[in-house]
């Protein structure tokens, strides 16, 4: 059974988040338990290092994980195949044209090992909102006038910090990840846990104290 601090509740009136240092170790950096999606909640989660994470009929959950997984542009691992499809100019990527397409995709895309998403239609709604506000983008990848792949994340300053991808071609998904790390400015992208397929891109783990000092300096 796990000790919920009385702090880890949170009134939907009030955006504070209890201090990082408050974080739970087992489930990795649990912070917070309800509230609600406003963006204005989104943005002040975001700026903070805490991202909203949980499964359906689970209340709002919260969290701030140590270590957290990032990627810088000078870490990115470009292999040669990746290399070779993008200089092929099979796909075309185009920025924030078909936001929540790429979100249902995400939200709709078999993952290996998972019964489920936790990508909701609340969370869609959510962050349609932070879209039409400037703080969500995705990155799509067309084949032809097909939408194959993208991601999408939200933006703070010069860093993005990652939410979902997805690929209904081989690769799709890894050419959209290749142009936000190549042709934007992000110093910074926040891939918030350890993935291997992201590791194998260039991605590690980084102390959340330093990934809070990197946040701050960035955003």
């Amino acid at each position: 059974m796990i000790a919920i601090p009385p702090s880890f509740w949170l009134d939907t009136n009030e955006l504070k988040f209890p201090e990082l240092n408050q974080a739970l170790k087992e489930p990795n950096g649990l912070i917070g338990i309800g509230g609600d999606l406003s963006s204005e909640r989104l943005i002040h989660a975001y700026s903070s290092g805490i991202f909203p994470w949980y499964g359906k009929d689970e209340p709002i959950l919260w969290y701030s994980p140590d270590p957290r997984m990032v990627i810088t542009p000078e870490a990115f691992h470009l292999s040669k195949s990746l290399r070779k499809t993008i200089n092929s100019s099979k796909y075309n990527v185009r920025v924030n044209t078909v936001f929540f397409d790429v979100i249902t995709h995400c939200q709709n895309v078999y993952r290996s090992g998972q019964s489920g998403t936790w990508i909701s239609n609340d969370m869609i709604k959510a962050y349609c909102n932070l879209h039409d506000a400037g703080y969500a983008h995705s990155y799509e990848v067309f084949l032809g006038e097909k939408l194959v792949g993208g991601l999408y994340g939200v933006a703070l300053g010069s860093v993005f910090f990652g939410e979902s991808m997805f690929s209904l071609v081989s690769n799709a998904s890894k050419v959209a990840f290749a142009h936000l790390l190549q042709k934007s400015d992000y110093k910074l992208i926040d891939c918030q846990v350890e993935n291997k397929h992201l590791e194998s891109l260039g991605a590690f783990n980084m102390p959340r104290d330093l990934f809070m000092q990197q946040l701050k300096a960035f955003v």
